[in-house]
């Protein structure tokens, strides 16, 4: 018995490592790059079970919410470039895995835009259209080994107000718990402080003073934080062998790896907080849109703006 277990062992520690060796380039965090994959238990763990199994490996990736509703940020409420080359790094992504590991790889994006939309300020309408169009983008390209999963997925058509009452009740931290965990862990300050920047950034119409706006801003960053954990312990029911990935910035070692989707001069930027633009040497980053239209042309695709190019 101990001839045949020990190899089968070593293959799968083998092709784990191999699998998760391929997500650390693109691992986003603050920290210190770590010494490898043996800083990431959790995900090896993860990995590990559907090697054995010989099933693909399934990622959950919260994000993909909605486009942020100030209009010096991104070109519109709908998916663009920036979600376009973000789905087709993360299907190369699975199709690398699948060199290594042949059942392959999924993702399932778990869209959470109605889960805080009242918080964010963005119409439901506007999510509704986020995300269908999002699913058109994967089908279009033929993107197989990605799916999105939101509210609709697990409520049904119940009125989003009350699908965000039923999910935050059900599932989030209380506000006491919150304040006291951002009081005393220097990650989730640093949290809770990125979502209070992009909120107030996020905020085009305000109308009081600064100071005003970002004292809102701290609250509804609560909220978010919340309903974010709420979100995340739902996915986690409906997909609990799932690897689980983060478009947050994450601490070696978490149980959520953070995810870097596209190049951009800060970890917290997302496309749906940007616009793409194309470098005149042909790669792509990630900028607020009045910062990309300085540098670029505006280039549309069937009829909507996508991205800026340089040169």
């Amino acid at each position: 018995m101990p001839l045949t277990t020990t190899p089968r062992t070593r293959s799968t520690s083998g092709i784990s490592a191999a699998v998760l060796d391929l997500l650390l380039p693109h691992h986003r965090t603050t920290a210190a790059a770590p010494g490898g994959v043996v800083a990431f238990p959790h995900q090896l763990r993860r990995i590990a079970d559907f090697v054995r199994a010989g099933e693909p490996v399934v990622f959950t990736l919260p994000g993909f919410p909605c486009k942020s509703p100030n209009p010096a940020k991104v070109l519109g409420h709908l998916p663009d470039q920036g979600e376009r080359l973000s789905l087709g790094f993360l299907n190369t992504l699975c199709e690398e895995i699948e060199r290594i590991h042949p059942p392959g790889a999924r993702v399932i994006i778990c869209s959470d835009g109605h889960v805080f939309g009242d918080l964010i300020r963005v119409p439901d309408d506007h999510i509704d259209a986020y995300a269908d169009a999002l699913g058109h983008l994967i089908r279009d390209a033929d993107l197989r080994r990605l799916s999105v999963f939101d509210l609709r997925d697990v409520l049904g058509d119940l009125p989003h107000g009350a699908k965000r009452a039923r999910v935050h009740q059900g599932y989030a931290p209380t506000l006491e718990a919150l304040r006291a965990e951002v009081r005393s862990e220097g990650h989730t300050l640093a949290l809770y402080r990125g979502i209070t920047r992009f909120l107030v950034d996020d905020t085009a119409d305000f109308t009081g003073t600064r100071s005003a706006l970002q004292r809102e801003c701290r609250q509804r960053a609560y909220g978010v934080i919340q309903r974010s954990r709420a979100w995340g312990e739902l996915i986690a029911e409906h997909h609990p062998r799932a690897v689980r990935l983060s478009i947050h910035p994450q601490p070696i070692g978490a149980p959520k790896f953070g995810i870097r989707l596209l190049d951009a001069p800060d970890v917290w930027t997302t496309p749906w907080h940007s616009a793409a633009l194309r470098r005149a040497d042909g790669t792509w980053t990630l900028m607020p849109r009045t910062r990309a239209r300085q540098l670029g042309r505006l280039v549309h695709r069937h009829g909507r703006p996508s991205h800026y190019e340089q040169g």
